[in-house]
């Protein structure tokens, strides 16, 4: 059994804590979409969750039936943000080898 190191542990945990960071801010440069209405409606986030780009076909807008357009933006919002999530959890899952929690920890 080796000797427990905690130079090499704290030296580790730093590290795994740079690599987050870095992680987060190359999120923020990361763009994806999420689409509703068969494209009439498409949402930009990048991968920290913020919301970029709103973009609407003129042929979604409809005086009449405004409740339809708050729905695909929603749709297509949730589908961004999943997608951002997604993105998020798989390049955290690469620094901390799937340890669950740790890209939350403010890193």
């Amino acid at each position: 059994m080796k000797n427990f190191d905690p130079q090499s542990l704290m030296s580790q945990a730093k590290r795994m804590k740079d690599d987050l960071a870095r992680i987060q801010r190359e999120l923020k440069e990361r763009m994806v979409e999420g689409v509703a209405g068969g494209g009439l409606v498409s949402v930009v986030a990048n991968g920290a969750q913020e919301i970029q780009a709103i973009r609407i076909k003129p042929e979604a807008v409809d005086p009449k039936d405004v409740e339809m357009l708050e729905d695909l933006v929603t749709v297509a919002v949730k589908a961004a943000l999943e997608k951002a999530k997604k993105l998020e959890n798989e390049e955290t899952a690469k620094v901390t080898g799937g340890m669950a929690g740790l890209g939350g920890l403010g890193m």
